[in-house]
């Protein structure tokens, strides 16, 4: 990049970039490539950083849009990167830095090149920048290689077959990005993208093979989460054996031309928060997530979704049903624990959904452990913070919690654990939302739904907040009901002002209402005399349900809470006043004993299904670009040039 750039405002006037944007052409074997390349550097790790070197290089990237069709210098430089990455596996297994680190600088460069160039031109025209080389006479009409192919399966190779290690940490890591970037296309279309040219580089032709392979990596990357190698360990060190001519060459340029270009410092102490993550795990499951919910070729499902929903566990010996072509084995134990993990990240609850949603081995797997609530608590967690989430996190995390109720042996293992934090976590999230938001406040109930016939011992303060959900409920659908007769009253003195549609918020907290009349018709129902304590909630705040006896709407569901406040309250009452809280308990565990089964009339089982929407990558492509818009490591996007997605949603 430049003799001497001390500093990113004179990256502009930088001679080697300028040499490589300009119109004259750069042969692959120049020496002016080493002179480029051989620079040191902390990668950028925010999008603060990066957003200041995108400032600073805009107009070299813009030259070079300009003049690539008469140098063909990009494909030049593509090239050269090509030709260093061939010898990168022997390069990690001898610890040679040469070539690891001159492979990253070309990887880094042609990364940021290809950012400007995809946010600023269509897939067509990025193709055929690709194509342009410089001419040697004699050569024309002769077949060139595909190099958007080429260096697509290259990123591929690179991340599937390079040993992770310390000096390779980082080119590992720039590849994830490149192909995230390669993929960015999305973000610049307000359409969902059906028919993209680097989608179908990626789905057929040489990228296919390694489909398994690749996701297989992504998600071991996860797994592992390796901590980002401290600043410096990937920079070119000095040798004492001389390392030959190319040393040689590499090693004169370092000295004086960039090892001063840095974003942080070279060997500068890494953030607490830089100490704690691991951008390599982070970057692998945003181009996990983004694979997986490419679109479907018209004619062959999209492979990485394919592989994502068939692969087993290491220790399943069972034959993979046939066909499978992107089936593999990954060790079931370790990524149940990743996902225990890491469930602070929107990420990592998209992957949870999408492995219990489409993959069956896993869902069974999960469901078999005797310690989901490691599982379950951190998905409580969201819901419990739900002020602080976004509506998509949140959404998630109820319809993995509905996924899992759907299963009644998770149910009856778990219930003594989740009924007590769920119900709370349910009450608060109730309590803050929308009215109008249907589809949470459903979803919310659903689970809870599910478990209820399940329900056994429930402690006193879980069946308390069970009341006080309906308590809630019963207060907001009072509030609109006043509302609306208080709008229809000054209706009928004024002609102008429209009426506000209280109808429909009326309708949305009635039918949450019956949900939970049903939720606690069916813990009544099915195991009364496991719960005294609900019993003796509903007792204490028997007064809230006279309203709804006779509403036409809940008159049914009703007629067994009626029927089990009359016969408990008659009881209380002949046992005489000022009686202490355990006799109470007492006397209700007496008289569950004593009711006769058939006098509470039997409803169908409550059984609530999550099923996917029709066309789901409506929903979950702009939200996944969203994650990678806002938690890619040291990648970013002018928020103007976004299309896919308004920045407020996003």
């Amino acid at each position: 990049m430049g003799a001497n750039s001390s500093s990113l405002s004179e990256l502009p006037e930088n001679e080697y970039l300028k040499k490589l944007s300009g119109a004259e052409a750069i042969s692959e074997n120049d020496p002016f490539w080493n002179q480029l390349l051989s620079f040191s550097f902390t990668t950028p790790t925010n999008s603060a950083e990066l957003k200041l070197l995108e400032e600073a290089t805009i107009s070299v990237c813009k030259s070079l849009v300009e003049n690539n069709p008469r140098s063909g210098n990009l494909g030049a430089l593509i090239k050269v990167f090509l030709s260093r990455t061939k010898e990168l596996k022997i390069s990690a297994e001898c610890q040679n830095h040469v070539f690891i680190w001159q492979a990253h600088n070309a990887l880094f460069i042609i990364c940021c090149l290809l950012k400007v160039f995809i946010s600023q031109m269509t897939e067509e025209e990025l193709q055929l920048h690709f194509t342009y080389e410089e001419r040697t006479p004699g050569l024309y009409g002769v077949e060139h290689e595909d190099l958007i192919e080429e260096l697509l399966c290259c990123l591929i190779q690179l991340i599937v077959e390079i040993p992770l290690l310390d000096i390779t940490y980082s080119i590992s890591l720039e590849a994830v990005t490149t192909l995230i970037v390669f993929l960015s296309c999305q973000l610049f279309h307000k359409e969902i993208l059906r028919e993209s040219i680097i989608h179908k580089y990626l789905m057929h032709g040489r990228c296919l093979p390694y489909t398994s392979r690749l996701v297989k990596t992504l998600l071991y990357n996860f797994i592992r989460q390796e901590r980002s190698p401290p600043p410096g360990t990937h920079v070119f060190q000095q040798q004492t054996d001389g390392g030959g001519l190319l040393y040689g060459i590499a090693s004169g340029v370092a000295t004086g031309l960039w090892t001063v270009f840095t974003l942080g410092g070279v060997g500068s102490k890494p953030t607490p928060q830089q100490e704690q993550s691991s951008p390599l795990a982070n970057q692998s499951l945003l181009l996990l997530v983004v694979l997986a919910n490419l679109t479907d070729a018209p004619d062959s499902p999209n492979p990485y979704k394919q592989a994502i929903m068939s692969f087993k566990n290491t220790q399943d010996s069972t034959a993979f049903p046939s066909p499978s072509p992107h089936a593999f084995q990954i060790n079931f134990n370790s990524l149940y624990t990743a996902l225990c993990e890491q469930q602070k990240s929107d990420q990592a609850t998209l992957l949870l959904y999408m492995l219990l949603h489409q993959n069956s081995n896993v869902r069974t797997y999960m469901l078999a452990r005797t310690d989901m609530e490691n599982l379950v608590l951190p998905i409580l967690e969201i819901l419990y913070h739900v002020e602080e989430r976004n509506s998509h996190h949140v959404y998630m995390a109820l319809i993995i919690l509905l996924i899992l109720t759907e299963d009644d042996g998770f149910n009856r293992s778990v219930h003594e654990v989740v009924s007590y934090c769920y119900v709370e976590r349910i009450y608060l999230c109730l309590r803050i939302v929308c009215i109008r938001d249907k589809y949470l406040h459903t979803n919310c109930l659903a689970a809870l739904a599910n478990m209820s016939a399940q329900f056994r011992s429930l402690h006193q303060y879980a069946a308390q907040r069970i009341i006080s959900l309906f308590s809630l409920l019963s207060k907001k659908h009072n509030k609109v009901l006043e509302q609306a007769t208080q709008s229809l009253r000054g209706s009928l003195s004024s002609d102008d002002s429209p009426l506000p549609d209280y109808a429909q918020d009326l309708n949305v907290i009635e039918e949450v209402i019956r949900m939970m009349l049903e939720i606690i018709n069916s813990c009544l129902a099915n195991s009364l005399h496991h719960n005294p304590n609900l019993v003796y909630a509903l007792l204490y705040k028997r007064d809230l349900f006279e309203q709804f006896r006779t509403h036409p709407s809940f008159q049914d569901v009703m007629q067994n809470i009626d029927l089990v406040i009359s016969f408990f309250s008659s009881r209380l009452e002949q046992a005489g006043a000022e009686l202490s809280v355990e006799r109470v308990l007492e006397i209700i565990k007496q008289g569950a004993v004593a009711l006769p089964k058939d006098r509470l009339r039997k409803f169908p089982e409550l059984k609530f299904k999550y099923v996917e929407e029709e066309q789901p990558e409506e929903f979950f492509i702009p939200y996944v670009w969203s994650l990678v818009y806002n938690s890619a490591v040291a990648l970013y996007w002018n928020p103007h040039d976004i299309q896919l997605f308004t920045m407020d949603s996003g």
